[in-house]
């Protein structure tokens, strides 16, 4: 009968790793953490923006604008597939914003309406042209660490370059325009009041979505990539009601998942996108019991003071 769990080498899963595997594994727990800090750094204003579903069908909806892109331009090269993605990314929260301001659907629902359909649209589109678009479903829906590699003469495999790249812009934006994108984020008259463009900054905080979806797609796939962009903000807002520590907290939460997934990953012999969020979810399980925003917390009689309570804090 088949052991249901394998048994624990500590050498195997705790030790190797980090020594004899480290330049395979290293490249992984980097990407790991790139893809999870990135997603959870722009994943904090979807969840103050109360979009979190928006991220879930903007990163079902790119599908087809990849495979839209590979049949108008005939290539796979960054640039086009970034089009793609941002074409469709656009055109997703334009559809959710039509449908719900011109019926009496309501937003929850013509999200729904919006990334089913798009994402029905995507894999009709992937299985027809499949052989031409050379596009693996598998790897766009799940994703898959392992495919990382490094050529000889590079110093470091071209995903983790792109994602390191992808990153660093959106640190580099959020932290030019944090007070904008903190004030449209609560509070869109007092945006517009103080002479801020909220609709403008939305739909660049929404095109920097698709890029960042994009660019995580191979490693984590357009399923998994949803449970980066809430799990590290959503344990962030359990364990403080300020921004900026906020945002430190999800960097934080990304390299520990990425760890702790990586050994989750070589025990269990699974694959290393899924024991990530595994480990992301447990980390927030533990900010959800023992955060000051958490369980314990409530069961004590403590005044949690959620983040979306408190709109300018900072």
């Amino acid at each position: 009968m088949q052991t249901l769990i394998p048994s624990f080498d500590a050498h195997l899963v705790l030790v190797e790793p980090w020594t004899t595997a480290l330049p395979t594994y290293g490249w992984m727990v980097l990407m790991a953490f790139l893809v999870t800090a990135t997603c959870g750094l722009i994943g904090n204003y979807l969840i103050l923006r109360r979009m979190a579903l928006v991220g879930d069908a903007i990163s079902h909806s790119v599908l087809p604008g990849l495979a839209i892109a590979f049949l108008i331009t005939g290539g796979l090269s960054l640039p086009a597939m970034l089009a793609g993605a941002l074409g469709a990314g656009l055109l997703t929260t334009s559809m959710i914003e039509f449908i719900h301001s011109k019926s009496r659907i309501k937003a929850d629902a013509a999200i729904g309406i919006t990334f089913c359909t798009l994402f029905a649209l995507g894999v009709v589109l992937i299985n027809v042209f499949a052989s031409r678009v050379h596009l693996d479903a598998d790897c766009v829906l799940y994703g898959e660490l392992s495919y990382l590699h490094k050529p000889a003469d590079a110093i470091a495999p071209r995903p983790v370059l792109i994602m390191g790249g992808v990153g660093l812009t959106v640190a580099a934006l959020i932290a030019f325009f944090y007070k904008e994108l903190l004030v449209s984020s609560f509070d869109t008259m007092l945006a517009a009041s103080l002479g801020f463009r909220p609709k403008i900054i939305h739909l660049c905080l929404m095109a920097m979505l698709s890029i960042v979806i994009v660019a995580a797609f191979e490693s984590v796939g357009a399923i998994l990539v949803i449970a980066m962009l809430i799990l590290p903000g959503a344990t962030a807002q359990l364990i403080t009601n300020r921004l900026a520590p906020c945002l430190w907290l999800s960097v934080l939460h990304a390299a520990l998942s990425a760890v702790l997934g990586l050994h989750l990953a070589v025990w269990l012999d699974c694959s290393m996108a899924g024991a990530v969020v595994v480990a992301a979810a447990f980390l927030f399980t533990l900010a959800w019991i023992f955060a000051p925003g958490g369980i314990l917390a409530g069961r004590r009689g403590a005044t949690a003071d959620p983040l979306l309570d408190s709109p300018l804090s900072s």
